[in-house]
């Protein structure tokens, strides 16, 4: 099954022993580089390998927070790190990622202790999201009492784990892709994101005519939120879009 289209070339950094880390084991080194740049985007330390054996050496160090596993390593089968996280007492959440997206291989995966099951292609914002209701619900809310993002002084408020958008406590009925903006913009307010980054953040991947469809669901989002819509997401001319509301402490 094919992979997510990549926009730029990214080289792997140095992963260092940072404790409550994401640890992301993926064989594909490119895919692996662009899951670990959204999640470092999003806020996360992050370490990463193509290696099982070394993913469970990690796990038996200590410092994994949740772990981002694809089933199909060369060396190791995904499912022993997948008993890795469990074992000796461990509970280290586990989003597994891969190309097996049979019914019974994602039944399978969830009874061996996967935590959330993302299927190949997938959108880096999606993945991003569900490591981040993973780890509510493991070690409770990140930012929020409620796991509720608030921008605005409150009037805007998103709630990844029911996928809904409120402005002055109104639900917003978004298409999924304008929901998937809104967040991506909502990931870093104040951050430039390129028409580039945002169909490949929603999408995971890019399509003939990408700029023209980007500005098309700016313009619905913006009509939804009404009178204040240009303001939450603001045009940077020449570059591309960003919030324009800060979020609440």
């Amino acid at each position: 099954m094919g992979r997510p289209a990549l926009c730029a070339v990214v080289h792997e950094s140095q992963d260092e022993d940072v404790p409550g880390a994401v640890l992301v084991v993926e064989d594909d080194r490119e895919l692996r580089n662009l899951v670990r740049r959204y999640l470092e985007r999003a806020g996360h330390a992050v370490q990463s390998t193509g290696s099982g054996a070394e993913a469970i050496a990690r796990l038996a160090a200590g410092g994994v927070e949740l772990i981002v596993l694809d089933l199909g390593l060369p060396d190791v089968d995904g499912g022993e790190v997948l008993a890795a996280a469990r074992a000796d007492g461990r509970e280290v959440p586990v989003v597994v990622v891969t190309a097996r997206s049979g019914v019974e291989d994602r039944i399978d995966g969830l009874r061996h202790g996967a935590d959330d099951y993302v299927t190949k292609p997938f959108s880096p914002t999606e993945l991003v999201l569900r490591v981040e209701a993973v780890l509510r619900r493991a070690h409770g809310s990140r930012g929020s009492d409620d796991g509720v993002m608030s921008f605005g002084g409150g009037r805007l408020r998103l709630d990844e784990v029911r996928h809904e958008a409120r402005l002055d406590g109104g639900l917003l009925d978004l298409t999924p892709t304008e929901w998937g903006v809104l967040t991506a913009l909502a990931g870093t307010p104040g951050r430039v994101y390129s028409r580039y980054e945002l169909i490949n953040q929603v999408r995971g991947y890019e399509f003939p005519g990408y700029e023209r469809t980007v500005d098309s669901h700016v313009k619905n989002l913006r009509h939804k939120l009404g009178p204040d819509g240009a303001q939450i997401v603001e045009t940077v001319l020449g570059v591309g879009y960003r919030l324009g509301w800060s979020r609440d402490r």
